[in-house]
């Protein structure tokens, strides 16, 4: 048996049941029902059999008017009523069954109503297998949104309308035309399938006194449809309110009087396009507003060493292994107390995310906080701790740190290790060599009640002392498994401190060569900090 065509998805009006069937095939429908026409000579697809007393324009895949054939090969043709609708339907058929589209034989059936202002005599095609009618239009365009273009009428007078019939996208393919004549009938017409509003700006608004805004109807459409394009309509001559309505929001602006098909048929082109540009370009516009705030924050959150008074010099090297990010889990800072002591803090929250992120800002600020507090060693870091247990989202997040307090006359300094990797020291006319770490006391946030124990450390009066994360030292070594680690770390900045290189050049080269030796960027978060001082 044929199979049914796919029936379109029907107007509001026709499946609310407010269309009025059609008088004649020319007459307009009846006032106050919203309606959506297509052009003439142009059909869509409707279930086998089935009659519709819109003014809907169908046709079947083929583009034949309602004509069914039987299987010796002779073609059956549906009448046509007075009205302009189409009554019996009809098919062609061939010796092996119905013919499908493009006259390939099928199971398909097709029928077809003639739109109500046609000229209602629009008699059916009689044709045999393989016969394709030539006077048909195709139908079925994908519009740029998925679906042919519809265009919602919004005027004081739709019986005196002045669009003309036909309508055509820049494929050829008809635009559905929808029309309101007040703004009331506009919001329920304007669903998501319509991509222009066409407004006679004579269109009363409610409310509105001859002293408030002309343009006050054309704001209320903006507001409500602030998503689709607007072409505003206006008399002859009156360019100047047609400008006004554009630099208010509308795509562009017709005259009522000069008005023809393929002029509002480019129009409605034109406008659907430049409102999905103005939307790209607007959403583009505020990405990068949201990227450069978010840097901005970002970078405000990354420390300022208070130094002041001191003759050590700082320098630091930060890279957070997110993509596209300025901040990672990993934090460091540096300041310097009323006694004259330098203290330098290095940490790195496990994860990778932001609010691993976070909380490493939180962990800096505490310490920073602590710190001109007077607290050190043992009472600060589990202070920390119980900043980290109320603060991390997950019981299983914790963190590693270094603390080093340098003295006043910055020979020696006393260091406390939470689950860190020790630091590096450099001395002239000896080799760079990590400090001592077998006192190294837990993680932050793994043992309840945990102690660090703090170290005293000889300096010497001349030296270099880098502070660094677990990032630097965790990359590969080319394709293979074998990690940098912190061995191969102090080889390579020998090698560095030998050829010259100082502070921020030191710091720069040593973590391009390990990111080169990595074969790729580093994928954890890299800090890096660098105190020196001179004799």
């Amino acid at each position: 048996m044929p199979v049914p065509v796919p029936r379109q998805r029907a107007i509001p009006a026709v499946e609310s049941g407010q269309a009025q069937a059609a008088s004649s095939g020319t007459g307009p429908s009846k006032e106050g029902a919203p309606h959506e026409t297509a052009p003439a000579g142009n059909t869509a697809a409707v279930p086998t059999g089935r009659t519709t007393a819109t003014a809907t324009a169908m046709t079947g895949p083929d583009g034949s008017a309602g004509t069914r054939g039987s299987a010796d090969g002779t073609g059956q043709v549906g009448h046509v009523g007075a009205t302009g609708q189409t009554g019996a339907s009809g098919s062609v058929g061939g010796s092996s069954g119905s013919c499908g589209p493009s006259g390939s034989t099928g199971t398909a059936s097709t029928t077809a109503t003639t739109p109500s202002n046609s000229t209602g005599t629009g008699a059916a095609t009689n044709a045999g297998a393989g016969t394709t009618p030539a006077t048909t239009k195709p139908t079925g365009v994908i519009a740029p949104t998925g679906t042919n273009l519809t265009l919602l009428v919004i005027e004081d007078d739709p019986g005196g309308s002045t669009v003309v019939p036909e309508l055509l996208d820049s494929a050829g393919r008809p635009i559905r035309v929808r029309t309101a004549r007040n703004l009331t009938e506009a919001a329920r017409l304007l669903t998501d399938d319509v991509h222009c509003i066409l407004l006679d700006l004579a269109l009363p608004a409610a409310g509105r006194t001859p002293a408030d805004d002309e343009l006050a109807v054309l704001r209320h459409v903006l507001e409500l449809a602030p998503r689709h394009a607007v072409l505003a309509l206006t008399a002859s001559g009156d360019a100047e309110r047609g400008a006004e309505a554009v630099r208010v929001g509308a795509q562009d602006y017709l005259f009522r009087d000069e008005l023809d098909g393929r002029l509002l048929s480019r129009a409605i082109r034109y406008a659907v396009e430049r409102k999905r540009s103005d939307t790209a370009e607007r959403r583009l516009a505020e990405g990068r507003m949201r990227a450069q705030e978010n840097r901005r924050l970002e970078r405000g959150l990354l420390p300022t060493p208070l130094l002041e008074g001191s003759s050590l010099r700082f320098a630091a090297r930060y890279r957070p292994g997110r993509s596209r990010a300025l901040l990672g889990g990993d934090f460091y800072d540096t300041v310097r107390t009323p006694d004259g002591t330098v203290h330098a803090m290095i940490g790195d929250v496990s994860g990778h995310g932001p609010d691993e992120a976070a909380l490493g800002v939180e962990l800096r600020i505490a310490w920073r906080a602590l710190t001109l507090a007077g607290l050190c060693g043992d009472q600060l870091l589990g202070t920390l701790q119980q900043v980290l247990e109320h603060e991390r989202s997950d019981e299983e997040i914790f963190a590693t740190l270094c603390t080093v307090d340098i003295a006043p006359d910055g020979r020696r300094a006393g260091l406390c290790l939470a689950g860190h990797p020790a630091p590096l020291i450099a001395r002239p006319a000896r080799p760079a060599r990590l400090l001592p770490q077998e006192n190294n006391g837990p993680a932050l946030g793994l043992l309840p009640g945990a102690r660090w124990p703090r170290m005293q450390v000889e300096l010497g009066a001349e030296w270099s002392l880098m502070l660094y994360t677990d990032g630097l030292i965790e990359g590969h070594i080319g394709q293979g498994r074998e990690r940098l680690g912190q061995d191969g770390m102090v080889e390579m900045v020998r090698r560095q401190l030998s050829a010259g290189l100082r502070g921020e050049e030191l710091l720069r080269a040593t973590v391009n060569e390990a990111r080169d030796l990595n074969g790729g960027e580093l994928t954890d978060d890299v800090a890096v900090l660098l105190l020196d001082r001179t004799g």
